[in-house]
């Protein structure tokens, strides 16, 4: 009755009357006894028993990243009561008769460290460091279990849930690379596969048709056997008719050049004979023809330039007799407008000597004489042509154009006194 054994999976925590007995730690005024067996006086002491087994907490937080995502943390703590006499010193203390606490206990030391390390980390870095979130949480952590006198066996991130749907999101891409190149290995796979078959398919129908020839050859020697085998009599007979042939031809063609030589003698020598005859006198007749042709054709080249001498003579003579009739009308008119012009003069060198004996101006008395005779000038220069019946003229609108200068050049030198005088001179009633 008053001997306790502790159980491997428990530890005994005797109070009461033990100061000093063997199994106390330095501070303690309780015995902890594990895995052997100890005095308990009854009355003096009391004896309980502290569960060293495993225990379980699940973990489920809720944590914003350092991107601001919201992420929903699941895990699992398995801790237990520290073996060494400090933690379950320190258990005892605190979870003695009511071990049931432990659980809410490391649920709140795990949840506040879980939040402070994922609030660090972004949601990549969870996904791809899942040991490295436990490995910290662990190490933040322990020092509060030392003090609960607890220590964690494992802590595992079970699962990690996305509200917001940035997981999926994020996964997409990859998904989308994923299904693409399993849609390519699979069109690659169908391709050679097909290709495959194609090979197989044309190696078989290769195979076929090389055997169908092959039968082919097989046959035709075959069938050219037997028809040789068929034709050797008639090709026997045949042979022996086509030598009959060729002597019966040897014979018509030496009857062919007897009856050859025969037309030469008798038809075709006198028939060429006649013909070249006849192309003899035809080519002489031919030439007498070419004679007389060209002696007409040089008799009229002839004439022809004879007739051409004689026009070039008449139409020189024209020419000449032309020249010298417009050289004497042009002389003509010369002589009578120099005399009218010497008329004018000699009337202007009065009017000159009455202007300057009387002292008048001079230059409206010569002007007013210019102006009452010019169109007697006029009239006088022109008068050499009214008495030409017909005027030939020879380089045409030239001719023409020469003729009337020389006249307009013979009064043309007067035509400045003329229009002064005519401003000058007093209306009259003529005008």
């Amino acid at each position: 009755m008053m001997w306790k054994v502790a159980e491997p999976n428990e530890a005994l925590i005797i109070s009461g009357f033990t100061r000093g007995s063997a199994g106390t730690t330095d501070g303690m005024d309780f015995k902890i006894v594990t895995g052997t067996g100890a005095f308990v006086l009854p009355g003096l002491q009391t004896v309980r028993a502290l569960s060293l087994t495993l225990n379980e907490t699940e973990l489920q937080v809720n944590c914003v990243t350092s991107q601001g995502i919201q992420v929903v943390v699941q895990g699992v703590v398995i801790f237990k009561i520290g073996d060494s006499t400090p933690f379950i010193a320190n258990a005892a203390r605190r979870f003695l008769g009511q071990q049931a606490k432990m659980e809410s206990q490391v649920y709140n030391v795990f949840e506040g460290h879980l939040r402070s390390i994922i609030g660090s980390m972004t949601v990549e870095e969870i996904i791809r460091e899942r040991d490295k979130l436990a490995s910290q949480v662990r190490s933040a952590s322990g020092t509060e279990m030392e003090k609960l006198g607890l220590v964690v066996d494992s802590l595992q991130i079970k699962d990690l849930e996305d509200p917001t749907g940035y997981i999926q999101n994020l996964a997409k891409p990859h998904i989308a690379q994923v299904k693409m190149e399993a849609r390519i290995a699979e069109a690659t796979s169908n391709r050679e596969a097909a290709e495959k078959e194609a090979e197989a398919a044309s190696l078989i129908a290769d195979a076929q048709s090389l055997s169908a020839i092959r039968q082919s050859a097989a046959q035709a020697n075959a069938e050219t056997a037997r028809a040789n085998a068929a034709q050797a009599g008639p090709l026997a007979d045949a042979t022996a008719r086509q030598q009959v042939v060729v002597q019966e031809t040897e014979v018509a063609k030496l009857e062919a050049d007897r009856e050859e030589q025969k037309l030469q003698t008798t038809i075709r020598k006198p028939a060429d004979a006649r013909a070249y005859s006849q192309r003899t006198e035809a080519e002489a007749q031919k030439s007498a023809d070419i004679s007389a042709a060209e002696a007409r054709a040089k008799k009229t080249e002839l004439e022809a330039q004879a007739n051409a001498t004689a026009a070039a003579a008449t139409a020189g003579a024209t020419r000449l007799t032309g020249e010298a009739e417009a050289a004497a009308t042009k002389a003509r008119g010369d002589a009578a407008a120099s005399s009218i012009k010497a008329k004018a003069l000699a009337e202007a060198d009065g009017i000159k000597a009455r202007a300057e004996a009387l002292g008048t101006n001079q230059d409206a008395v010569i002007s007013q004489q210019l102006a009452e005779n010019m169109p007697a000038i006029v009239a006088a220069a022109a008068e050499p042509f009214a008495h030409v019946g017909q005027l030939t003229v020879l380089n045409g609108g030239d001719g023409i154009n020469n003729m009337v200068a020389g006249i307009m050049s013979q009064v043309g030198s007067y035509l400045p006194e003329l229009t002064a005088a005519l401003k000058r001179r007093p209306p009259t009633n003529q005008d």
